[in-house]
């Protein structure tokens, strides 16, 4: 047996609903397939922000920095704002970690209806690489005149040569892997500094790159054509910001947030990469068994190939896929599965 050890953050709402059929699934696949996963839990959240005045301890990734990956659930809780959600555990989790690439696979599958009228199962299958440590969200401003009527707002954008380079290489070396084709967002004709060195730098990593083709198109040019033609693009890069927003209207694109999955990747493994569903914590359905887990599944067979087990990997999804096309899946879709059903008929299908 090959064994893990996972650093597990449920964190808020459906987050402690959907990692639990996550790691269920993960024990039934790994048993097939000669591995074992051990968790240690935290319970880092926006509930320990209002109990203890803080999202995770002071030393809180020297607890997980040996671990071999993190499995997150959810972050966010109403009376908590969203930015001290999100700077007192993901962002330092991603930026401590040098988790430089944020992956997001998208695909309309089948039993999940798009709302573009055109698009099937099959259609649409890309991935958006977004760079996940600086860019836009970035630590450097600040405010002035709070309250007065001259109050001002400063935040700077932060883009370096190596930042660049590694994440645009690393969506070229992964076209190399898919269907050769890398499409940069950029928005150079209205950013006057931070864009076009972009551009540069994307065009400096696609000469060493001759077998893949490239695109440029400006952020909103790209995203009216994620809705018109989502079937021409292979993979997308782009800048922490960019990429944020492309993979959530993908995501949609085809057909739901609630099914989408993410890694936060360290490429060179120095640190553990982090692997969280895209849904957030919903707590207008929490406690109600109507999580959709399949983006914590997903997100999970990311975190298998991720640890070297492609074909464990594929087998997850194939039951996580299959169950939806063969019509059992959740509320959320339009089906009239719990969390529990779902779950089920996904272990069905892996033996578990």
């Amino acid at each position: 047996m090959t064994s893990y050890r996972i650093a597990l953050i449920p964190g808020d709402g459906i987050g402690t609903e959907v990692l639990p059929p996550a790691q269920a699934v993960l024990a039934a696949v790994g048993k097939r397939h000669g591995i074992e996963f051990a968790y240690d839990s935290f319970d880092w959240s926006c509930e320990r922000y209002l109990a203890e005045g803080a999202m995770m301890p002071s030393d809180g990734l020297d607890r997980i920095r040996r671990h071999d990956a993190v499995l997150l659930g959810a972050v966010g809780w109403p009376g908590v704002p969203d930015h001290v959600s999100l700077w007192g555990l993901l962002i330092p989790i991603r930026r401590g970690f040098r988790q430089y690439v944020n992956l997001r696979p998208v695909k309309v599958l089948d039993g999940v209806p798009s709302p573009l009228r055109d698009a099937g199962a099959g259609d649409v299958d890309l991935v958006v690489v977004r760079e996940n440590v600086e860019g836009e969200y970035s630590e450097i401003g600040g405010r002035l005149g709070r309250g007065t009527e001259d109050e001002l707002a400063v935040q700077e954008a932060v883009f370096t040569r190596k930042g660049v380079t590694r994440v645009v290489e690393y969506a070229y070396r992964l076209a190399g892997t898919r269907r050769n084709h890398v499409t940069s967002a950029t928005k150079s004709n209205g950013i006057v500094h931070t864009m076009p060195f972009w551009d540069e730098l994307v065009e400096e990593v696609a000469a060493r790159h001759p077998d893949v083709r490239t695109g440029k198109e400006h952020i909103d040019a790209l995203a009216a054509k994620l809705v018109l033609a989502p079937e021409r693009f292979d993979v997308i890069v782009g800048s922490n910001l960019f990429g944020d927003i492309l993979s959530d209207l993908a995501a949609a694109v085809a057909g739901s947030v609630g099914v989408a999955p993410a890694a936060n990747l360290n490429p060179e493994r120095d640190f553990p990469s982090m692997f969280e569903p895209v849904h957030g914590s919903a707590p207008d359905i929490a406690g109600q068994g109507k999580a959709n887990p399949l983006g914590a599944l997903w997100s999970a067979a990311m975190m298998l190939d991720h640890l070297g087990h492609p074909e464990a990997s594929e087998e997850l999804l194939a039951a996580a896929f299959g169950a939806l096309a063969d019509g059992v899946s959740t509320v959320d879709l339009g089906g009239t599965a719990d969390t529990a059903g779902y779950t089920r008929a996904v272990l069905d299908r892996v033996g578990g």
